[in-house]
This record gives structure tokens, sequence and C-alpha cells, in this order.
């Protein structure tokens, strides 16, 4: 719970038990990735093969004044004392006169060393129920052998990094060898030469992005067109429809693939997706594919292009497993955001002043594995979706009692999946209040379904936009360039041109989150008419841990990847939705901050609500999936992990 505390754990061997309430696996590893900070070429070795002393000799290499001092110390609290005092030294020495690092670099010693303050802290080792100190001071003293099913590598490569961060020797700027004091050539020079050694400097960042945004492909490119072409005759024939039936909305809604049959006459499968999608039909898990977006997925899995589509359809094992043993307690256990206590009556929520969340219509038009709200959807296209008359005329009355919120966010489920008059008389229903401002209308239709968005059902949504009064905005969810279409762009297009603004919520992903993937989601978003809106951390949701992807990353992306593009093509911003308070701005350092390293590696993240400074709400505490993990699985998937070698100095 937010701000609630956790006894006090001294002792590294229980290690990650309290910080999240319940037994979580010591994990050492099943594959092990080289020190990313050196030249060797990386390797993955056979499974649960980890040259644990590697890692820490490499530890205790990168700081020998911290590991004597660890190593000496009579007991853990000087230890923390002598600590202290080495990172104050530390600190104050990137002031000294004589200090030749470089600024950046002396700015990397400051975060470093208030980060490894944080997570020495007394008080932090009580919230949060585990000590790293004492994993240290344990280690140090020789007690690796007992400890070595306890702590792992992604807790090793974590102090790895911080011991050599607070030293000046992050190796960030590795290709520039020792940074020291200077500036580069072109600050040097003037004129016609500086502009032109600038610009060489420019070319070579613009060549590594084009280098990667060939790596993913858009549905845009005509060999993709063409291959989705023939997926498209073969599912039409495979169901005994026409080209019209094709692009029939109803057509595609009748014949959404629910079971693992058709799936497996159309696409190839692994026995891994097969055995999933049985399972969640065996116990009546939703699940849901439309004809358009099955179109989208590679006939043979060895083009690969498709994961990302894949992935957010095709539910994973362990997703299946824990959804079909908490399907009669769902509400509770996967109610991550905590809705029940932000609903301050049916098919409302509100976590804000001026904004409120109305849910009309309770399921979509196929089923996203980790949707925030799959604990209310009880199938995809449920016939009982529709919230009663009764319902919605109590949740109208609660916007007249509630003058100030202005704007109105319709999701569910998927509203837009609703029939036109229905969401009409919705829309009318809104309108009709004068303090409403603005509605926004959530759906991923234009992704799954673009054939939805016929005349009429623009004209229905065009009527209710009045510039100057009333606001009529549109929010969607594209994952990947590779759902970037011509059909999605056609249905944008006749969006847009009706005068109706459409923006995109990116959930980021493990399926995303590779080397400029989503910087390329952005640019080909921007080129059919989307504004990249929000990039949403994944829900903390243990059903789809596979999915998670380090905070680290995310904040890496923003800096090293999206900084790198237009302004235009950057208007998103990253977030972490904290349960039942809201949107924490993740580029805001002053909203949150790392309090602890767990034995697994995990990152421990208090995040502060986002009336800080208005009314004193407690912060929440986060456990995040380790980076060592993570960084894992994308070598895994093929990968240079050294591409990634800055993401542990991202707090």
């Amino acid at each position: 719970m937010p701000g609630e505390d956790s006894p006090k754990t001294t002792s590294c061997g229980d290690s990650t038990r309290s910080a999240k309430g319940k037994d979580r696996p010591h994990r050492v590893g099943t594959k092990t990735v080289d020190d990313v900070f050196t030249d060797a070429v990386t390797r993955i070795r056979p499974r649960f093969e980890v040259d644990y002393e590697a890692y820490l000799e490499r530890l205790w290499e990168a700081n020998d004044e911290i590991r004597r001092l660890l190593r000496d110390a009579p007991n853990l609290e000087t230890a923390r004392d002598w600590l202290f005092g080495y990172l104050d030294r530390a600190e104050r020495a990137v002031f000294d006169l004589d200090n030749d690092l470089h600024i950046l670099e002396k700015a990397n010693v400051r975060e470093c060393v208030r980060v490894f303050k944080s997570v020495i802290g007394p008080i932090n080792e009580s919230r949060t129920g585990f000590s790293a100190l004492a994993c240290l001071w344990d280690l140090a003293r020789g007690k690796h052998e007992e400890l070595e099913t306890e702590v792992s590598a992604g807790f090793l490569m974590e102090f790895i990094n911080l011991f050599r961060g607070v030293t000046g020797k992050s190796n960030i700027y590795r290709e520039e060898g020792d940074v020291k004091k200077g500036v580069p050539d072109f600050i040097l020079l003037q004129g016609r030469k500086a502009a032109e050694a600038r610009t060489d400097s420019l070319d070579t960042m613009g060549a590594t992005v084009r280098k990667y945004f060939m790596k993913y492909p858009s549905g845009l490119v005509d060999e993709v067109i063409a291959w989705r072409q023939e997926n498209r005759e073969r599912i039409l024939r495979y169901f005994g429809g026409t080209e019209s039936d094709w692009n029939d909305y109803l057509w595609q809604i009748r014949h959404v693939i629910r079971e693992a049959g058709p799936l497996l006459d159309l696409i190839e499968l692994t026995v891994e997706q097969q055995k999933a999608i049985k399972k969640a039909a065996e116990h009546g898990i939703p699940f849901g594919i439309t004809p358009y977006y099955l179109s989208l997925i590679d006939r043979n899995l060895s083009i690969g292009y498709d994961h990302a589509i894949r992935a957010q359809v095709i539910p994973p094992p362990e997703y299946v497993d824990q959804m079909a043993e908490q399907r009669c307690n769902r509400e509770v256990v996967f109610d991550f955001m905590g809705e029940h206590d932000t609903s301050p009556t049916d098919l409302i929520t509100r976590r804000y002043p001026g904004i409120a969340i109305l849910k009309p219509f309770n399921t979509c038009a196929q089923i996203c594995v980790y949707c925030q709200r799959n604990w209310e959807v009880d199938q995809v296209l449920d016939p009982k979706a529709m919230a009663s008359k009764a319902e919605l005329e109590t949740a109208f009355s609660w916007f007249d009692n509630h003058r100030s919120v202005g704007d109105v966010l319709i999701t569910g489920g998927d509203p837009v999946v609703m029939k036109d008059d229905s969401l009409e008389r919705i829309l009318e229903s809104l309108a009709a209040k004068d303090h409403i401002y603005r509605i926004r209308i959530g759906t991923r239709t234009p992704v799954v379904l673009p054939m939805r968005w016929t005349e009429e059902l623009v004209s229905t949504v065009k009527a209710f936009h009045a510039p100057g009064r009333r606001e009529i905005t549109l929010v969607t969810h594209f994952e990947h360039p590779y759902e970037v279409t011509p059909d999605a762009m056609r249905a944008v297009q006749r969006i847009r041109m009706a005068g109706v603004s459409v923006y995109n919520q990116e959930v980021f992903t493990i399926e995303n989150s590779r080397r400029f993937e989503s910087a390329k989601l952005r640019r080909d978003l921007r080129l059919i008419g989307v504004d990249p809106y929000y990039t949403f951390n994944m829900k903390g949701k243990e059903e789809t841990r596979r999915y998670m992807v380090p905070i680290a990353r995310i904040l890496q992306e923003r800096k090293e990847e999206a900084r790198l593009l237009p302004g235009l093509d950057r208007t998103d911003e990253p977030v972490f939705n904290v349960p039942r308070l809201g949107k924490n701005h993740l580029r805001a350092l002053q909203d949150h901050r790392l309090v602890m390293i767990l034995a697994d590696g995990s990152r421990v993240y208090e995040f502060h609500p986002w009336e800080k400074n208005i009314t004193p709400v407690p912060p929440y505490n986060f456990v995040d999936v380790p980076i060592y993990d993570y960084l894992e699985e994308l070598a895994a998937r093929g990968e240079n992990i050294r591409d990634y070698r800055t993401v542990w100095f991202y707090y």
C-alpha cells in the first residue's frame, strides 16, 4: 500500500519477500550476458550456467576502495557510516578545481551518489524489507558461496555500475575514450568550418537512426502490403467471404476468431501459442482476433516482423494459467489500478479534479492480452456488454453534480464497437451539459477494425465537435509500426478530415522497446495523421510480467532515441500509472526516486502522486523488473546488448 512501512530486514538472506508481499523466485539467470562495458563479444551461455565468480571479480575491480571499507567494517552500521562518508567525498571531489572529468561525467557522478545513498538509507531498508548494503557487506567478507542462490548476477551488475559511476568511470561516452575536460571541435571552430564539423557529427547520428528504422518496416511498405493482400484473400476463402464483405465491419465482427482452430488453419503457430489459445478457450478466458487484424500476422513464423501483433492477441502460458486460476476472483486480483477504489458510481472512474472516465460498453472487437481492464471483460463481443439505461442515466446525473469535471473519456471496453445510434445517444447526453468542454473517445478500432469508421459514423461524431465550445477527440492505441497500414491511414484521415484530432497511447513493452522501435512508430503515426500522446510504462500486473520493460529503458529511449527526432514526432509523454492515484511523469525526476535494489536485481521505486506540492498524498512503492533479465531477453532475440549499455544509469 502507498506509504506503508514493512518490517526492517537487514539480513541479505531473506531478500525479496517483504517488498512484494509474497515470495518471489530468486533468479540468478537462465542465461548470462557478458559485461556490457567490455569490448568482448556478447555471449549467451547455456541455461543456468552463470560465472558468478567473474561477476564478483568485476564488482570489486569496479571500485576497490568500496570493497576495502566493506571488508574492514566490523559491523553493518559501521559499514554504512563509512560508505556514506566515502560517497560524500566522491560527491565533493567533482567540485575540485583539479578534477579533470568532463562536466557531463560529473553530473552522472552526482546522480550515482544520490542513488547509492538512497539505497543504503535505513528508512528505505525498513520500507522495502531488504538491505542491499547487508548483501554487499557479506559479499565483501567472503560469504558469496551461501549468497549465490540469493544474490543474482542482476544485483551484481547494478552495483558494478554504481561502483563505477561514483568515480566517474561510467563509460557512457566510451567512444570518446577517457572523457576529460574539453569541448568538441565544432565548438572551437567558427563560421562555415564550425557548421561543417557539426554537420558531420549530426550526419553520423542521422545515419544511425536510418539504419535502425530499416529494421522495423511499417504496413505501408509495398512488399508488406502485397503479403497482406495474400493473407486477406486466404482468410476470405476460408470464411467464404468477398472483398465487399472484408470492408464491412459487421462481417468482420461476425467472423471474429475465438478459438485455435481457424488460427491453426491460417497461420503458423508455435506449440506454446497453440496450447495457450486452447487453454484460454477451455477456461473461458476472453480471446478474439478480427479477420483484419489476423491479416496483419505473417503467415510463417520465420518472417518475424509481426512479433508485436502476435503478442498483442495471443496470450503467453503464464497469463492463461493465472487468469484461469483466478477467474472467480479476478476483480480483486487483476485490478492493478484500483478502479474499485476510484469509482464514485457505476460506470465512472475519477482520479483527477477535471477529468472522469465513462465506461458504457464492456467489451471490444478483439482482446488485448495486457489490457488494464482484463478483469472486467467477460468475453469478446459480449452481447451483455452494454450498460443499462438506468446505469447510464445515473452516470449522466453524476456529471450534473460534479461540474468541475469538464473532460470526459468514453472508454470501456471499446465504445466504438457499439452501434452508431447508441454512441450518438451517449455523445448527445454529454454534449448537453454546458460544463463539458471535451469528450474523448478511447478506441482501438482504427488499428484492429478500421472499416468501422464509415462515413455515417464519422458524421455522427463530427456532429458534436463544436470548435470554440466543445472538442471531440479520438484516442487510439497503435503499438508497433507493423500495425500502421493503408486501411488504418484511410480511417484516420477520414476522421481528421472531419476536424477531429487523433492521438495515440502506446504501451511500452518488450515487443516495441528495441533501439528506435518506438521512435519508428512515432514517425509512422505522424505520417498517417496520428499525434503521439502518451507512452505508458507497463502496468505491474503479475499475469503480464513477460511484457514488462524496466523503467530505466523507457527513460533511455526518450533521451537517446526519441530525442533524435523532430519535436512534432515526439509529442508523447512517458508516464507511470500509480494505482488509485493517476499518472506520474517519468521524466520529472522530482516525482520519483530509486529507493532499493533487491537481491534479484529488481529496482524499487518510490512514486510520488501528481498531487505533490498540492496536498500530502502518500507515495507508492513499485518493484520493477530487473534490467539484467530484460537484457537477457533482448540478447535471446538477437540484439547486441552493448547498444543498451547506458541503461543502468537511468534512474
